[in-house]
């Protein structure tokens, strides 16, 4: 299955970098040709010329939520998300709006199912900085070992 990892952020915001470092690591360790791992700072229909022709996705980013602990760590689907097609800007468009257009232009996408969202639990994405607070960095190898095992022929067949 044509797989992509994406790790999503800015390393030169503190936590937000974090989807970067994950995927770089998952880079330096996984050496498989249906499998590629990039990095993107984009959202909305940009999103698409990234992931626009694999059937599979696994996407590392930061997340802060109400109820989150920094370095918390998510497994999320598209459908955690709300849908929202703001026309204003295709910078407004919601993951799960940008896969639904995708989908109904006809690009080939990955269906809700093999689109994985590990989302960590970040503190600071405002400061200017290009290293992860304590417990962010602390959670970045146990982020790798999840997108790992998603790469697994097993785990795959088991969700």
């Amino acid at each position: 299955m044509k797989t992509l990892v994406l790790g999503m952020g800015n390393t030169i915001l503190c936590d937000d970098g974090v989807g970067i470092y994950v995927a770089r690591e998952v880079a330096d360790r996984v050496q498989r040709e249906e499998i590629d791992v990039t990095e993107a700072s984009v959202g909305g229909l940009r999103l698409l010329d990234v992931i626009g022709g694999y059937e599979r996705v696994i996407m590392v980013d930061a997340i802060q939520t109400p109820d989150g602990e920094p370095g918390m760590i998510r497994r999320l689907s598209p459908q955690d998300f709300r849908l929202s097609l703001h026309a204003g800007s295709s910078h407004d468009l919601s993951l799960r709006g940008s896969l639904a257009l995708g989908r109904g232009m006809g690009l080939t996408l990955p269906d809700d199912e093999n689109f994985v969202i590990v989302a960590i639990e970040v503190e600071d994405i405002w400061t200017f900085g290009e290293t992860c607070t304590p417990a962010v960095e602390e959670a970045i190898p146990h982020a790798v070992e999840m997108v790992l095992a998603e790469l697994e022929p097993e785990a795959k067949e088991m969700s």
